[in-house]
């Protein structure tokens, strides 16, 4: 597909554009890609392998700007992410997306925005900014799914809650490192090492590093409270341990006399003492320790 720079981004023939020769946007995958580049005057000498793609970053060369981006799928943040390659010159951009997402994304842009693509810093502006648009609600989420399992951690229901709270750290984890790539690609290209953007736009790439910034900041919000939340679980968890320890101990501690005292009577030495009628004694004994132990265990708050 090819788009048209202007107020709105509007497609075009493939046939039109090479009698016009306009500046324009390519959107094409892997497969068309060599041929698209060629087309819109890009050199580019290495393999374009979207699999490859581990991280978004630019990378400046002589003719054109590279990018690529790996971008987490909402619905499955820890799965297979969408991989693009982003190619700028002076007058083209071509992107090369095999899972039709950047497709979605320019409609989204034509659907929302007045001004879509008068000039490259917006269109990149308006593109970029999509791929975060929807993460201040996703945020949100995660942060009411953090008060919940607060809330569960005081109610004591805490039966899943690692089940629960692994995946989710982890997610927030990979947004984190997803914020932190853009905002350096957003400040990347604000630096216009090739000269390729016009001074007056380049503040569009700045407000996508403070975008990221800010979501960079909430996430790390997040992760902090999930600390948190995580700590307040697991001293609970404590708590009841040394709960449980504690009525060992006193358990422990009632018996010991009394086996004691089983042990001393239980040898049968001829000339022991109470040995023909003891049994009755040592009853009444045991009861006493029993009361007694109780009685001191009660004064020191133990039971």
């Amino acid at each position: 597909m090819i788009y048209q720079y202007g107020e709105q981004l509007l497609p075009i023939p493939f046939s039109e554009w090479e009698t016009a020769r306009e500046p324009a946007i390519f959107v094409t995958d892997s497969k068309h890609a060599p041929d698209i580049l060629e087309q819109a005057n890009i050199i580019y000498e290495n393999e374009i392998s979207l699999s490859k793609i581990r991280f978004c970053k630019l990378e400046t060369q002589q003719e054109c700007l590279v990018s690529t981006f790996c971008i987490p799928k909402l619905a499955d943040v820890l799965g297979s992410r969408y991989r693009i390659y982003l190619f700028v010159n002076r007058h083209n951009i071509v992107i090369v997306d095999d899972d039709g997402f950047s497709d979605r994304l320019i409609y989204r842009i034509q659907q929302k925005k007045a001004h879509q693509g008068e000039t490259k810093e917006r269109f990149l502006y308006n593109y970029i900014s999509e791929f975060i648009s929807l993460d201040p609600e996703i945020l949100s989420n995660y942060e009411k799914r953090l008060f919940q399992m607060e809330e569960d951690v005081i109610q004591e229901k805490v039966k899943n809650f690692q089940h629960e709270l692994i995946p989710l750290r982890r997610e927030l984890l990979t947004f984190r490192s997803y914020y932190d790539e853009i905002m350096d690609l957003g400040r990347a290209l604000e630096e216009n090492e090739n000269g390729f953007f016009i001074k007056k736009h380049l503040k569009y790439f700045g407000t996508i590093g403070d975008r990221a910034d800010r979501l960079l900041s909430k996430t790390n919000h997040l992760l902090d409270y999930a600390q948190q939340i995580k700590e307040a679980y697991q001293s609970q968890i404590d708590a009841r341990q040394n709960n449980n320890m504690q009525f060992l101990t006193v358990i422990s501690t009632i018996f010991f006399p009394l086996t004691l005292i089983t042990g001393w009577f239980g040898m049968n030495f001829k000339n022991m003492p109470g040995l023909d009628n003891g049994y009755g004694n040592v009853v009444i004994l045991c009861i006493l320790i029993i009361i007694l132990c109780i009685i001191i265990f009660k004064k020191k708050k133990l039971i």
